[in-house]
């Protein structure tokens, strides 16, 4: 098991995020993280890559560590382990996407040239931009920079990738592929957690789904789409008529996307 989170407490700047929280992800698994703005999913993401800490916990583990009471100094090592995807996708600007991904390589201990530029090779390979080696980030569309952040995070062959919001900026044939070939990635058994609002992805490729509501964290995994469909015809119901209730611009959709 590569996370293993019993009854965990999630804190944000002393503030209680997410309480009680049971979280287990093994090798190849895909989750999706969803829930609105404000509800938690980031603050769990920057928990299992060690940006959070964890005090209370009957269970928090992540990579065979125990978070509680971890020591920093084996946070780089544990990082090594993981792939990092950002919304904004944290690019160097002035370096050319091979520089981009040498860095990495080299940061990590990496020193032959030949076996880094065959590395680079083949993650650019996987992700389909091998021409684009020699391009600045400026010099990329949105979601060519979202794939070169991809082939960054499994330089290291990465035992889980950990993705926050990785489509929120891609227009919806871009972000279909952007969340295609991190299926991918995880049928080669390399566990993805992404958290997203693009709820009609979770249809086109499936995997299992957490929801962020309400300080909680369930599995909706088998009925997230009658929940949804329950949500809207209450709203539906709650305002047949303009007399009956306000217009506050709220849907039950943004429940479970925003």
């Amino acid at each position: 098991m590569l996370i293993d989170y019993k009854n965990v407490n999630i804190y944000q700047q002393d503030q209680l995020v997410l309480e009680g929280v049971n979280f287990h992800v093994d090798e190849g698994e895909f989750i999706y993280l969803i829930g609105r703005v404000g509800s938690g999913k980031s603050s769990l993401l920057k928990s299992i890559y060690f940006e959070l800490d964890i005090e209370e916990a009957d269970n928090a583990i992540v990579l065979n560590h125990d978070l509680r009471g971890l020591k920093r100094k084996y946070v780089p090592a544990l990082r090594r382990q993981m792939g990092i995807i950002f919304q904004d996708f944290q690019l160097l600007g002035d370096r050319t996407v091979y520089q981009n991904l040498r860095f990495v390589l080299k940061a990590t201990g990496w020193k032959k040239k030949s076996e880094i530029d065959d590395r680079i090779k083949d993650v650019l390979t996987d992700v389909d931009m091998v021409d684009k080696a020699d391009r600045l980030p400026h010099e990329l569309s949105g979601g060519e920079q979202q794939r070169i952040a991809i082939a960054r995070a499994i330089l290291n062959r990465p035992k889980m990738i950990v993705a926050d919001e990785p489509t929120g900026n891609l227009d919806p044939e871009t972000a279909a592929n952007i969340i295609g070939l991190l299926r991918q990635i995880s049928q080669t058994g390399t566990a993805v957690i992404m958290s997203t609002h693009n709820i009609p992805l979770l249809d086109q490729f499936p995997g299992i789904v957490y929801r962020c509501k309400d300080h909680k964290l369930d599995e909706i995994t088998e009925n997230y789409n009658q929940l949804l469909a329950d949500e809207e015809e209450g709203a539906e119901e709650e305002h047949t008529t303009e007399d009956e209730a306000p217009d506050n611009g709220y849907s039950a959709r943004e429940d479970l996307s925003i």
